[in-house]
């Protein structure tokens, strides 16, 4: 177990917050530091002896200031897609001069070759830590289940999903067990320069889960396949922002391509628990499906 103290980017974000909370159940407030751009909505945790700190990746004399006297950092990837290199380092020069030694961050799985429109951003970041001399653990989580919701909301009202994934699976894994296995990685000085596919414990196709997806509701959901172009539009016409269109639409290519099927027992190995399974998922989730 590291005794240095622990870094939290994002930590008022949604898989920050999850990471933080399993986080303090395997190292006491006062080893933690979090950093975020509205350190008033963390200030309780200032009674569990959480430093929160202040910190933008926008403004470099706040990140050096904000990353001392942390030996270990977890860098949680911004959501500005296609404008966060910069950013992130931004995080990751400032973390080498207030003397942070090892650098974890989430990233995407093959980053390196992966045709979604995401990619290209973390690969960045992977090659920048790398080149910083640091050593790293680079957390790349598959596609959430929790990001499934909206669209299986919409497939289960008009009896059909629609992608473009043909047979290809995806490893889906919840949120929180991202975050548990980040929260592990981070505490335990290990894993220096690997890089891990942080995954659900099975991989389906779009045709797999639709019939999970019926099983729960006692009610026939299909698959449509699309192109990738037929696909993007229809994600547009439903009111979907074109970026965000894209980001969707390319997570389909990935996983057509197979960048998205492996299935990796690292939920397990750091978070000592076993992941979510889809079933699992889609039964909890039931009535918000239906309703």
């Amino acid at each position: 177990m590291n005794s240095g103290k622990l870094i939290l980017t994002g930590a008022s974000g949604n898989l920050g917050q999850l990471t933080l909370k399993a986080l303090l159940k395997r190292v006491p407030g006062n080893r933690i530091i979090v950093t975020t751009r509205t350190p008033d909505k963390l200030k309780d945790l200032v009674q569990q002896g959480v430093d929160v700190r202040f910190a933008d990746f926008d403004d470099v004399n706040s990140l050096e200031s904000a990353f001392k006297g942390g030996s270990r950092l977890l860098l949680i990837s911004t959501d500005r897609i296609g404008d966060r290199i910069k950013a992130h380092k931004n995080a990751v020069n400032a973390a080498k001069k207030a003397g942070v030694k090892h650098i974890l961050y989430t990233s995407l799985p093959q980053a390196e070759v992966s045709p979604s429109v995401v990619a290209p951003d973390h690969y960045a970041t992977e090659v920048a830590i790398k080149e910083s001399g640091l050593t790293y653990t680079f957390l790349r989580n598959n596609l959430y289940m929790d990001n499934l919701l909206l669209s299986l909301k919409s497939a289960v009202a008009m009896g059909t999903l629609y992608g473009s994934a043909g047979a290809g699976k995806i490893a889906y894994v919840s949120r929180a067990d991202c975050a548990e296995a980040a929260a592990g990685a981070l505490a335990e000085e290990i894993y220096e320069n690997k890089i891990i596919d942080i995954t659900g414990s099975e991989a389906v196709s779009y045709e797999d889960l639709v019939k999970l997806l019926s099983e729960v509701l006692g009610k026939t959901i299909r698959y449509q396949d699309l192109s990738d172009s037929e696909f993007a539009g229809a994600l547009i016409k439903s009111g979907l922002p074109e970026a965000w269109a894209q980001v969707f639409m390319t997570f389909d290519a990935s996983a057509r391509k197979g960048s998205l099927q492996s299935v990796t027992t690292a939920v397990k190995d750091f978070a000592h628990k076993e992941p979510v399974l889809l079933r699992q998922f889609l039964s909890e989730n039931r009535s918000a499906l239906l309703n």
